[in-house]
């Protein structure tokens, strides 16, 4: 079986959780996902399965939607609600002040990655570091906030709705938030909304999955990860060359398209620059 299944995953799984059980669902090994999602966090995560897996090198850049809530006055040491908590403060700050706050981390801002994450310093994982008691320089990094929106407030919680770009650790987010407002703050919880091109209308409860006799009913193509580039049909004589590896003619505008055979296979991302169309990635059967 081949595909894309955009699973809702619960809370308290790993990403790699969920891989490893699929893998069995969908009888094969060749099963990766399309963005690590924190045990504690809900929503979308794109499970690619047999040959869409050529398609996870494609979703690694892709903007990521959450929407989470960031409990003030309240800092811990893994930036989430579930670590020890370091500090307790009152909380007393305006709209006013909330909102300009959020609007200091809008647009192209620089983010220190957090100890209890896994990116590797000299070769060891951060939060390998981090459970052992240790705390290693991080370099920030750049990263974009799309959207910040302030979608209701309690009267020591901010739910907000966050686009942003790879590399972005929502928690992270929440603490400079509550640094910028004076009083501390961690994230309460998390729920990916939407993931490139996939929302959580589309998503699959893994439960579901996990009962269900039939898996490849919620299968769906791996060019729908493409459905925002044309759709363009292949000539046999072009197909044939699409096949090789060989470049060739087209009529095209200078782009990146979706190409199909006669019969309707999806067979490649391709890119058109100055009338000749390229291979991007295949994606056909052999």
């Amino acid at each position: 079986m081949d595909g894309i299944v955009i699973v809702d995953k619960p809370r308290d799984w790993t990403s790699q959780d969920v891989t490893a059980r699929l893998r069995r669902v969908f009888g094969t090994r060749r099963i990766g996902h399309g963005g690590t999602l924190d045990p504690m966090a809900t929503g979308v995560l794109p499970v690619f399965v047999g040959r869409a897996t050529r398609g996870v090198e494609f979703f690694e850049h892709a903007e990521k939607t959450y929407e989470t809530v960031l409990r003030l006055g309240l800092t811990t040491d893994t930036e989430d609600i579930t670590g020890t908590v370091l500090t307790e403060a009152t909380v007393s700050v305006t709209n006013e002040q909330v909102e300009g706050a959020l609007d200091a981390f809008r647009g192209e801002i620089m983010q220190v990655p957090p100890m209890y994450s896994a990116l590797k310093v000299n070769g060891q994982k951060l939060c390998d570091l981090a459970r052992k008691g240790k705390t290693v320089e991080r370099q920030p990094r750049p990263i974009t906030i799309y959207e910040l929106t302030l979608l209701d407030r309690g009267e020591d919680t901010l739910c907000l709705r966050v686009r942003c770009s790879k590399g972005t650790y929502i928690r992270t987010l929440c603490k400079d938030i509550g640094e910028a407002l004076g009083c501390g703050g961690c994230m309460e919880s998390l729920r990916r909304v939407s993931a490139g091109e996939y929302t959580i209308a589309e998503a699959v409860p893994l439960q579901e999955l996990l009962d269900t006799g039939k898996p490849e009913k919620y299968l769906r193509g791996v060019d729908t990860m493409f459905r925002n580039y044309p759709a363009v049909t292949l000539t046999a004589n072009q197909e044939k060359r699409c096949r090789n590896g060989n470049t060739f003619s087209v009529k095209l505008e200078a782009g990146t398209y979706r190409a199909y055979s006669q019969s309707g296979e999806f067979l490649m991302l391709a890119k058109v620059e100055a009338g000749v169309m390229v291979t991007v990635k295949s994606f056909f059967s052999i």
